[in-house]
Formats: C-alpha cells, sequence, structure tokens
C-alpha cells in the first residue's frame, strides 16, 4: 500500500482526489491538510465522501510526513514552490498547481507577477502530460500536473504538430469550461447569478494557460508557436471543451489528420478519438478521466476544426494526478480509474 498524503484537500481538486482514491487499491490516503478546516473531517467539509473512513485534516504547519510516500498538492498557484521545496526528500509528488509548468522561471514571474521560489526544483519538475511523457514520468520525484485547458488543447495538437500536418501559424482556439475549474473559493464573479443563463468570457489574450499551450505547441514542433486563445466560463459544475482551427500543411487532408490521431491513440485507453462525424460532448466525459476527440473539414479550404472535451476536474485535473503517480509507483497507469462516464 502506497501511502498517502493530499495537501489542500478541501478544494475541488483535492476532494476529486479523495473520491477517486475510495477505489483504488494501491494508495491509502494517511494525511490531509487544510488550513481552513483544519479539525474537520472530510465528510462535514464534503458530505458525499462520508463515507470514507479518513484522518481529519490538519493544517500544512502541523503535517507529518513520516508515515507518507507520496504527495498530491492541490494548493493555490503561489503557494505550493515553498512547500514543496520543504519536503521530505524521498516523497513522490505530483503538484496540480501551475507552479512547476513552465520551464523558464522568468515565464512563470511573468504571467504570475512573482518570482519563482524554487527554481532548482524546477529544474527536476517534468511536465506531466501523460500520453506525451511516459518514460520522463516514470522516473520522476516531481511532476507538474498539466492544467485543464492545457490538457485538452495539447492531447489532439501535439501528434499533429509532431507529423507536421499543420501550419504553425494561425492556430485559434475557442475553450469552455465548467464553473469548478475557477476553484472552490469565494469570489463574487462566480455567484450563481453571475454564471447562470450566460457564457461569461474571461483572461482573453492573458490567459495564465497561454504560455503552458504554447510550451507544450513549440516543444512539439522545435520551433515557437504563438497561439490565439479565449477561454469562457458555463453555467455547467464540471466539464471542459476546446474547440480549435487549424490551417493544414500542403496537401494534408482532414482525413491525414484523422488517421495521424488514430495511430498515435489507438492504443491508449484514456485518450480516444470518435468515429468519424461524431461531435464529442462534455457529458459523454462527466466523471471521467477520457478525452474524447475528433477532427472536422471546415467550410473554409485548407482549414479544419478539432473539437476535444475532458471532465476539468478529472482528466483536466485530478485524474490526471492519479494517473501519473500510478506510473511514478510502477503501477498499472489506469488503475483506480476505470469510472465509466455519468450519464444522464
Amino acid at each position: 500500500m502506497v501511502r498517502i498524503g493530499v495537501l489542500g484537500a478541501s478544494g475541488y481538486t483535492g476532494s476529486e482526489i479523495v473520491r477517486l482514491l475510495a477505489s483504488h487499491p494501491n494508495f491509502g490516503i494517511k494525511l490531509m491538510t487544510a488550513d481552513r478546516k483544519a479539525g474537520q473531517s472530510i465528510g462535514s467539509v464534503f458530505p458525499h465522501l462520508v463515507t470514507q473512513n479518513l484522518p481529519d485534516m490538519v493544517a500544512i504547519k502541523d503535517a507529518d510526513f513520516s508515515n507518507v510516500d507520496a504527495v498530491f498538492c492541490c494548493l493555490p498557484h503561489g503557494t505550493t514552490q515553498e512547500i514543496i521545496k520543504g519536503l521530505p526528500k524521498q516523497l513522490k509528488i505530483v503538484d496540480l498547481s501551475a507552479d512547476f509548468r513552465l520551464q523558464n522561471i522568468d515565464e512563470y514571474e511573468e504571467w504570475y507577477g512573482q518570482p519563482h521560489r524554487a527554481p532548482e526544483l524546477q529544474k527536476e519538475a517534468i511536465y506531466g502530460l501523460t500520453e506525451v511523457s511516459r518514460e520522463e514520468i516514470r522516473n520522476a520525484r516531481l511532476v507538474a500536473n498539466p492544467g485543464c485547458y492545457p490538457t485538452s488543447i495539447q492531447l489532439p495538437l501535439i501528434p499533429l504538430l509532431k507529423a507536421n500536418l499543420i501550419k504553425l501559424r494561425n492556430i485559434i482556439i475557442d475553450s469552455k469550461s465548467g464553473v469548478s475549474g475557477a476553484g472552490r473559493g469565494a469570489k463574487e464573479s462566480n455567484l450563481y447569478t453571475e454564471i447562470a443563463e450566460g457564457i461569461h468570457s474571461y483572461g482573453i489574450t492573458r490567459h495564465r494557460h497561454v504560455p503552458e499551450i504554447e510550451q507544450g505547441l513549440s516543444n512539439a514542433s522545435h520551433t515557437k508557436i504563438t497561439v490565439s486563445f479565449t477561454p469562457h466560463l458555463m453555467p455547467m459544475s464540471r466539464g471542459m471543451q476546446s474547440t480549435i482551427y487549424v490551417e493544414m500543411a500542403p496537401g494534408v487532408s482532414v482525413d491525414d489528420l484523422y488517421q495521424q490521431l488514430k495511430t498515435c491513440y489507438e492504443d491508449e485507453q484514456f485518450a480516444v478519438l470518435s468515429e468519424k462525424g461524431a461531435v464529442p460532448h462534455t457529458r459523454n466525459v462527466r466523471g471521467s478521466n477520457y478525452c474524447f476527440m475528433n477532427v472536422f473539414q471546415d467550410r473554409i479550404p485548407g482549414r479544419a476544426i478539432i473539437i476535444s472535451v475532458i471532465d476539468n476536474l478529472v482528466k483536466g485535473a485530478s485524474g490526471q494526478a492519479v494517473q501519473n503517480l500510478n506510473l511514478m509507483m510502477g503501477i498499472p497507469e489506469n488503475t483506480g480509474l476505470l469510472h465509466q462516464p455519468l450519464f444522464p
């Protein structure tokens, strides 16, 4: 049994880790932290988890890591670097914040407004897009779990860029997320009356996932890529769709794009190419670790439209984190992640 600590268990990604590990045969939670909820049980904070017999949450300053083998760090962006720097060196760590995703610490400071506080750890961190960096993740001690938007975008685009099937310019990405993607903190902009019955565009041209997206696409193509990315909050609890518009390389057809994705992902369990013509919908992946994707011919000659859907809290966060720690601990990658999507 791998003994697990969940730092930040009172947030959405932390509670989703707890939910997923309830059916994991190899991982057992021994420690949970939540500063504002210290002393409370997980069932009192999340009644849907009341059946779980787990230790009460403690403040992180009171956490005892002597009985822990691995940690999921579900803390807010900007708070994680110093905490991870102070953890015992033998721990395996999957960080669900953005603090170790950007390889360039100057870029981190530019987009997150503060200097990186653990640059030596940044050199060690492996970016954990599982289907792309599987072998590096196996041998990692610290994995930076990808953001939800970047996961939904990079999974369909990276195989096409590596095969030189699409042009590097004019990549336009329109993404929509359930409100849980904005976190559990109390914010006026996330109130029901602010979000319901409408679409809320935000972070236009300056969303913090932009450098993460461009980093992954640039690494895949070995040249700098700049994208046009606009995110939106939708009046739903969970789910994410990215609609991506690309220009195909000369002589390339939509069938070529489809065949490349099919070849790349035919042996993957969680990255799934839909049947030709089938439109992926967020409701088809709700509660699961799947990413469904498909590609369509645009009416504009030479262009294609790619649709990718995930559950932002599972494949976009906690599910992918479990997938990564499975690899790091030498456990079959799909362990504890075979929940089928919830419908209706």
